[in-house]
């Protein structure tokens, strides 16, 4: 068991990347207030600071999370902080590009923490899952809202209304987890993706994020002059001119956000 007087909530910084690990393995890293204020603050951390470009979410003991911490929502603790909603993270998640990085099973609302992250790394044999309707709940923390735009229907149908979890292997297969990993190893592998995205200019990888998710609320007529609006002022940045640089001068490029 984690001692009681460390954080929830615990952040480390590798080369340019914020790794943020759920530390309640006592209770399966379960969502209790401490949890969702310890994300909302570490991803402000995470937003604010130039020098980190990208995170991790992950969980401490060999876990991600379990969802909501049922014994401390009774006892009148929120799991939702302030308007970044369930676990600091559902409702509004990172403006930089989030990885969770899963160890032995993310279900309910621990599966909805990982998908608001924008990659999945998962390690072999992994549960993951949204039991709600077991206990005729609802999965209201995002996954019947992110899973029809990752999934064909009838996958999400089956999921949703079963309750059955699924190896990370069948997730894999349908785009949903992005990379595999052996047991225990998640978080490594999470941190060569990481490695493969922090070169990249800061601006561009903000920007393109923002894009992607964003499009889906687009008209036709509207996505290319919504699209400018983001983009516009990235390819005008002293960054683009670097990366463009760079290039030519068969050198790595120097990255200021600006």
């Amino acid at each position: 068991m984690s001692d009681a007087a460390e954080p929830a909530v615990l952040t480390e910084r590798r080369d340019g990347v914020l790794v943020i690990t759920i530390n309640r393995p006592e209770v399966r890293n379960a969502v209790n207030g401490a949890v969702a204020q310890g994300i909302a603050e570490a991803l402000d951390t995470l937003d604010a600071e130039q020098d980190l470009q990208l995170g991790i979410l992950t969980g401490a003991g060999g876990f991600f999370c379990a969802g909501m911490d049922l014994g401390a929502f009774v006892r009148g603790e929120s799991p939702w902080f302030g308007d970044r909603g369930f676990a600091g993270i559902a409702q509004r998640s990172a403006r930089k590009p989030l990885i969770a990085a899963i160890e032995g099973f993310a279900v309910a609302g621990g599966f909805e923490v990982a998908l608001a992250c924008d990659l999945i790394v998962a390690a072999e044999g992994a549960k993951l899952g949204i039991p709600e309707a077991k206990r005729s709940l609802v999965a209201a923390g995002g996954a019947l809202l992110h899973l029809p735009k990752r999934m064909p229907y009838h996958a999400v149908m089956e999921l949703a209304l079963t309750g059955d979890p699924w190896p990370a292997e069948r997730f894999h297969a349908l785009g949903v987890v992005n990379r595999l990993a052996a047991p225990g190893s998640a978080v490594d592998e999470a941190l060569a993706l990481a490695a493969a995205i922090v070169r990249n200019g800061p601006l561009a990888l903000a920007a393109s994020k923002e894009i992607v998710q964003r499009q889906f609320d687009w008209s036709a007529a509207e996505q290319w002059a919504k699209q400018g609006e983001i983009a516009g002022p990235v390819m005008t940045s002293a960054d683009a001119k670097e990366g463009a640089s760079a290039f030519k001068e068969k050198r790595d490029p120097v990255w200021q956000g600006k």
